[in-house]
């Protein structure tokens, strides 16, 4: 057994055991015996503590949960939608697409050889998925050099930009082309007629 998800200095593995002991009551008994058969149905199992306290079991992915409630324990298998349960052990979140559960209230008994079953299931199902590492170099499409810049010539190119100061000659340029543009225009438009010959 791994364990991963480590808080304050303690193990995934003694804090699932320290919530077992905390709920004391036949809640602590079922999620205890729910443990003890993931680990018989995987030896290699990864317990993980998340979310604020959640009991996670894993093996190339979540096989399920172990969530306690007030009047139930829930076993939600992360890919349940997929498994074929054939004696009926989800009885809970049944519409969804993708997770199924397994609620179990006070004094009821869930079939342990079906339980291990499901949980073999989801192990295979997991260790079936490609892994996210595992993808060939040539699916991957490379992109020409020249298409991506460098993240140093965005800095350098904004900061020419922000600080190129214009010369002196353009900005004498534009007055001087624009004050000369105006009395040409004046004048030509002020011509005189010609005057008429008198007879």
């Amino acid at each position: 057994m791994k364990n991963s998800g480590a808080s304050q200095g303690r193990s995934a593995s003694e804090l699932i055991s320290k919530r077992i002991a905390e709920l004391g009551d036949w809640r602590g008994e079922t999620l205890s015996k729910m443990r003890e058969l993931i680990h018989e149905a995987d030896p290699e199992v990864v317990e993980e503590w998340k979310w604020m306290g959640t009991p996670i079991f894993s093996h190339d992915g979540i096989i399920c949960t172990g969530e306690s409630y007030k009047d139930k324990v829930k076993l939600t298998f992360a890919r349940g939608a997929a498994l074929t349960d054939p004696t009926g052990l989800f009885n809970s979140s049944l519409d969804g697409n993708v997770r199924r559960a397994i609620d179990i209230g006070e004094g009821q008994q869930v079939d342990s050889a079906a339980f291990k079953a499901l949980v073999r299931q989801a192990i295979a199902l997991n260790s079936s998925k490609p892994s996210k590492k595992a993808k060939p170099a040539a699916a991957t499409p490379s992109k020409p050099a020249a298409a991506k810049p460098s993240k140093t010539a965005k800095p350098v190119a904004a900061k020419t930009a922000k600080t190129a100061k214009p010369s002196k000659t353009a900005k004498t340029a534009k007055p001087a082309a624009a004050k000369s543009a105006k009395p040409a225009a004046a004048k030509t438009s002020k011509k005189k007629p010609a005057r008429k010959a008198k007879s």
